[in-house]
């Protein structure tokens, strides 16, 4: 960072002029984005109101006041000061560009702000928790016991493990009341810049990205806490990889990106929810968990001996979801004896409990106030950003692109995890093969393949029924949204098999009896060297308290655990969570933060991890959390590594 001195054409004056053009900004410096000049001085200098505003209104120094001003022509993005103003304070201008040199360099470098208050650190916003190189056959993990239904806030892990999630899921938000939409992160005013661009780079280099956040008012956004997601693609080569967000809480934001293909790029960068709209998100999980409802129907003879049908409404027992009824005896609870958590449903009128029959999703209460939805709205949520359009040249170079090591359990998820070229991925996480359909029956062959969790996992199922022709669907008569569902190879030896995690599901009409609960099923596995178990479990816990989610995960890990101690052979996949929804009810953010708890209890555990975050979210297609059958066919090709590494 430097200050230049700069002749102007203000009356061949000498004025202090900050000439740093815009792609040179580095992280550090935008630290000072979002703060005003006033606030600069104002600590520093005995100077009245008025003189901190007529200043303020001269000195346009855009690192400090806020401003970025854009001009058409990229290899003049400057930032300007007010020459009227200089020539009238000359000397003033003079010691205040020092006194802003030192403020930036403190600011940079020091470690607190002016009123011994320590400064935001930074954060990512999307961690991935680091193997710890436990890969053997006997995880070594000492699991705490299953607390009873009665403690309805338990995550279900020890206090050190509980910290460590919630740190990895901190995020950063607002440091004052919003009272308006206008005070949230503008799509339209936010901008990126690429750093330092080259004529050219080499195939391995990174390219690095500076966001400046801006509020509907133009104003630069002074604290973090807004959800960008970035890539790096070209449109002609269907290529494209993901970027690592920095989040510096200042509303400035560093994206880095791997350059893993040779030829032309572009950056893009979407704002996915403002920070106002994350604490709208973060409020409603917390205390509106009962937004989402299901219905309970229960089917039995009524006291004059006739048959009936009564529906109520049901959900998840645990603290802060109320059905309806703050009564003692107002709800039937049925407690699982291995997970010990409740499910609960209003009482019918004239049946008995034990006459619950079946399971739906009931339907979606709106609780959001007027500013809520406006912040939750189409035109704020999942925008792209206006930026830099600056064309990235990328050379072919020595480097080695992808990885070697083998396909095995316990292995790290990069960022990036690997990248989109003619629409086929390359992992960095291991290497990955590419099957056609006589490599895959040769792969499931000899082996029992239990997949479960929800519409993004079955997914996989019925992908794999297509690419083994041999393999036959069998008609269970079953509901196929929950399941049991089952397809046979005879002739290879291959059975496959798909249930849902259980209750909370989101689902068409289907038994109760046939909602198992997934940490009950892994039990209640034999396992061995010709069993994969594959399983998700995201999008229908978003709308619940962390600490729920945290539970059901620690029953997930206690039922894995048992399992590997007793096969250690089997092979045990977890599936990450797709990106796709953007609502109230299943946000990307919610989803982000589950994934990041569940990544984290299965650290060291010896299970492998199939990222499918990152591919989901950079691809050209349009998002859904049902992803193109493209994505689909790239997430099997890993899926098959997983289970056969050579």
């Amino acid at each position: 960072m430097s200050f230049i001195w700069c002749w102007t054409s203000c009356e061949g004056t000498l004025v202090f002029l900050d000439c740093l053009t815009v792609h040179s900004v580095s992280s550090s410096i935008n630290a000072l984005a979002a703060v005003t000049v006033e606030d600069l001085m104002k600590p520093y200098m005995d100077l009245s109101e008025k003189q901190l505003s007529r200043l303020s209104k001269g000195l346009r120094v855009s690192p400090c006041a806020g401003r970025l001003n854009f001009s058409q022509d990229p290899e003049k993005k400057v930032f300007t000061l007010g020459c009227g103003q200089i020539l009238q304070h000359g000397f003033l201008i003079l010691s205040i560009g020092l006194l802003l040199s030192w403020v930036m360099w403190s600011y940079t470098y020091g470690d607190s702000k002016g009123d011994g208050r320590p400064l935001p650190r930074p954060l990512l916003q999307l961690q991935m928790p680091r193997s710890d190189g436990l890969t053997d056959q006997t995880p070594k993990l000492n699991n705490p016991k299953v607390s009873p239904a009665s403690t309805k806030n338990d995550p279900g892990f020890s206090a050190d493990e509980w910290d460590r999630m919630l740190k990895l899921v901190h995020w950063g938000g607002p440091d004052r009341q919003i009272t308006t939409a206008s005070m949230s992160t503008s799509p339209g005013h936010s901008a990126f810049i690429i750093n330092d661009l080259k004529g050219s780079y080499f195939v391995g280099e990174e390219l690095h990205v500076t966001i400046v956040a801006m509020d509907f008012t133009k104003t630069p956004k002074s604290y973090g806490g807004d959800f960008f997601q970035a890539k790096v693609y070209s449109d002609k080569l269907k290529a494209s990889v993901f970027g690592e967000v920095l989040d510096h809480q200042n509303g400035t934001y560093s994206a880095r990106f791997t350059l893993p293909w040779a030829g032309q790029a572009s950056v893009a960068v979407r704002l996915i929810h403002s920070s106002e709209a994350v604490q709208v998100l973060r409020w409603h999980r917390s205390t509106d968990s009962n937004r989402v409802y299901f219905h309970g129907y229960f089917v039995g003879n009524d006291p004059q001996g006739a048959r009936v049908q009564e529906t109520v409404v049901c959900n998840i027992k645990w603290e802060g979801v109320v059905l309806g009824s703050d009564q003692k005896d107002c709800c039937c609870e049925y407690q699982d004896d291995n997970i010990r958590l409740t499910w609960q449903c209003l009482k019918p009128q004239t049946l008995a409990c034990s006459a619950l029959v079946n399971h739906s999703m009931g339907g979606y209460a709106n609780h959001l106030t007027a500013l809520e939805k406006v912040l939750m709205d189409s035109q704020h949520v999942n925008r792209w950003l206006k930026g830099d359009s600056r064309l990235i040249t990328v050379k072919a170079s020595n480097t080695t692109i992808g990885v070697t090591e083998s396909c095995k359990p316990g292995l790290p998820t990069p960022i990036p995890s690997g990248f989109y070229m003619n629409n086929v991925w390359t992992s960095f996480v291991c290497a990955a093969r590419h099957f056609a359909a006589d490599d895959t029956t040769q792969c499931l062959k000899d082996k029992h393949i239990y997949i479960m969790g929800d519409s993004t996992s079955r997914q996989w199922f019925d992908y794999l029924i297509r690419a083994v022709p041999t393999l036959k669907l069998m008609n269970l008569h079953s509901e196929y949204q929950v399941g049991p569902l089952m397809a046979v190879d005879v002739q290879n030896n291959i059975d496959l098999h798909y249930r849902s995690h259980g209750l909370p599901l989101r689902c068409l009409k289907a038994p109760v009896a046939s909602l198992h609960y997934m940490s009950k099923e892994i039990f209640d596995m034999a396992g061995g060297p010709h069993t994969v178990v594959i399983f998700n479990m995201n999008a229908h816990f978003t709308n619940f308290p962390l600490p729920y989610y945290a539970n059901r995960v620690s029953q997930v890990r206690r039922a894995v655990v048992a399992l590997l101690r007793r096969a250690p052979e089997t092979k045990v996949i977890i599936k990450s969570a797709n990106t796709g929804y953007k609502d109230i009810n299943g946000s990307d953010w919610l989803s982000m933060q589950l994934d990041q708890i569940l990544r984290e209890a299965f650290r060291g555990v010896g299970v492998y991890i199939l990222d499918v975050w990152q591919m989901t979210a950079c691809h050209y297609n349009t998002e859904n959390i049902h992803p193109a059958p493209i994505i689909i066919k790239n997430e099997i090709d890993i899926l098959l590594s997983f289970i056969c590494p050579k």
